[in-house]
């Protein structure tokens, strides 16, 4: 179903995995942080947590069932958010197919709700001005094959995709995957702005990309870092959803000098700012209503 006007979805992604904790002491690694991170965002207006599984001791990714698994249990012990799980990166630094089939085990075994299946290949940087140098610069690679082999695991498993697409391009993406049988509508977009080597994080980039989805399907914005609150006024008086949390940004301000102790402050901050132009938060049943879950593969 269309977006409801008045009504917004918020996602709060609790902590990605490039963030660590000499970045941000908040972060959460253990599945029980994580779970409590949830609840807090729950609890502060989000109906749909993203998910990142960590290792516990050093922050890096983990691609296990196993971890997956305790996550969500914990996740479910503390409230009845959405639960959506990433599957960013599953593909690099592997030797093999087998390898990264491997990897995305988890999305059939474990059955989120909703699980991110990024759909473009791109560069993907940061870049530093104060010391005119990049951060980080890395190609962050989506050939249609993995793309394919991530949506192959979700239908597997009752999975409904959200697209993550950081181009306009990546939107047109989707449409040899709805020929092949691959995807099927109505479908749930992320448009990912603020990273160098995507789209530029601007308002009217913003609208022109929801001008590409269809009335039937869902869009929210991710704003990374510093440009986040911007975009996410921009997405509310579009009539879009919006995804906050510590993956994506720390701060509580645009200026980037009062960070926040937990999710649950900048999902609360994201409540206001709808609130302040009329819409109001989506429970979660009405969240499932709207991405019309559970999937239902045909």
């Amino acid at each position: 179903m269309a977006v409801t006007k008045d009504k917004v979805l918020i996602t709060c992604a609790l902590s990605g995995v490039l963030a660590k904790r000499e970045h941000n002491a908040n972060i959460p690694y253990t599945p029980v942080e994580i779970a409590e991170e949830a609840r807090r965002a729950y609890e502060a207006g989000a109906a749909q947590v993203h998910i990142h599984a960590r290792n516990s001791l050093t922050g890096d990714a983990d691609w296990t069932s196993d971890v997956y698994g305790q996550i969500k249990h914990e996740v479910q012990k503390r409230c009845p958010v959405i639960i959506n799980f990433s599957t960013g990166g599953f593909n690099m630094n592997v030797k093999s197919e087998a390898e990264k089939a491997a990897r995305i085990e988890y999305i059939a075994k474990v059955k989120p709700e909703v699980a991110a299946c990024n759909m473009g290949s791109m560069n993907y940087a940061k870049f530093s001005e104060k010391r005119k140098g990049f951060v980080f610069d890395f190609v962050f690679p989506n050939p249609f094959s993995d793309i394919l082999m991530v949506l192959k695991a979700m239908r597997d498993g009752g999975v409904k995709p959200e697209l993550e697409c950081f181009d306009v391009g990546h939107i047109a993406n989707a449409e040899p995957l709805l020929a092949m049988g691959a995807l099927q509508r109505p479908l749930q977009y992320s448009f990912i702005l603020g990273v160098l080597g995507g789209a530029p994080p601007t308002t009217e980039t913003l609208a022109h990309m929801a001008r590409q989805t269809r009335a039937e399907d869902q869009w929210e914005v991710i704003g990374i870092s510093k440009v986040q609150w911007r975009l996410v006024g921009a997405a509310l008086a579009l009539g879009g959803n919006v995804r906050v949390g510590l993956e994506d940004n720390f701060y509580l301000d645009a200026a980037g000098t009062h960070m926040a102790e937990n999710n649950g402050p900048l999902v609360a901050k994201a409540v206001r700012m709808a609130r302040d132009i009329g819409r109001e938060p989506m429970t979660v049943d009405e969240a499932r209503e709207a991405l019309q879950l559970p999937m239902q593969w045909q």
